[in-house]
């Protein structure tokens, strides 16, 4: 797993001094040693890597503000709760992708929607890279084979209090749930725990790379 990936702290430097994005130094954290320096050395505009960061993080702002809604509320969540609070999450996801040509997917191993399980062997190990390393918010690997030329971007999703309305006990799932999901497997969560990640996935990238003989 580890040989897949790529220099995060590398590309981040060079995403700051293209960008002027400070804030990513907080954002792109990983305690593992990485390898494949050709991302940071190439002659890829840095600013493609920065933009894909700096959306998944609005686009987790934006997940937790809209389940923050369901903070002091005394009724169960219903369908229309889900539309409201879980649905423009995912709208939002791929309307980031189709604006900057990219896949853009939220992944799972517990999944309440099945079209959520990894689609490979590389996000599966990527989440459970996750689960064993909570210090790792993002990290980069290149696109898997069957993806063919370019980069994937993987951001964690951690669970924050109100998505306990939902994600639970299995006991406690609302009536909407139990009746719409028989394979659930989304619940039995703690504040804290991984839920799962956001998988961008850039296909210019590595081409670029591959272009200029890296």
């Amino acid at each position: 797993m580890s040989h897949l990936l790529l220099p995060l702290r590398a590309l981040v430097r060079s995403a700051l001094a293209a960008m002027a994005l400070g804030v990513l130094a907080a954002v792109l954290l990983c305690a593992t040693p990485l390898a494949h320096a050709s991302l940071a050395r190439s002659p890829v505009e840095p600013a493609e890597l920065a933009s894909a960061v700096a959306e998944m993080e609005q686009l987790d702002r934006m997940r937790i503000a809209l389940a923050s809604t369901l903070e002091g509320q005394s009724d169960a969540p219903t369908i229309e709760t889900m539309k409201e609070v879980c649905k423009p999450v995912g709208m939002k996801a791929i309307a980031i992708g189709k604006e900057h040509g990219w896949q853009v997917r939220q992944v799972a191993s517990k999944t309440r929607n099945p079209d959520h399980a990894p689609a490979n062997v590389q996000e599966q190990d990527v989440i459970d890279l996750f689960q064993r390393h909570p210090g790792i918010t993002g990290l980069w690997q290149p696109a898997s084979a069957e993806q063919g030329a370019g980069v994937n971007y993987y951001r964690r999703i951690d669970v924050v209090p109100s998505c306990m309305a939902c994600h639970g006990s299995k006991q406690s799932r609302p009536a909407f749930v139990k009746a719409n999901y028989p394979d659930d497997k989304a619940f039995d969560f703690k504040v804290g725990d991984l839920r799962g990640m956001y998988a961008v996935h850039l296909p210019e990238v590595q081409a670029a790379l591959v272009a200029a003989g890296r």
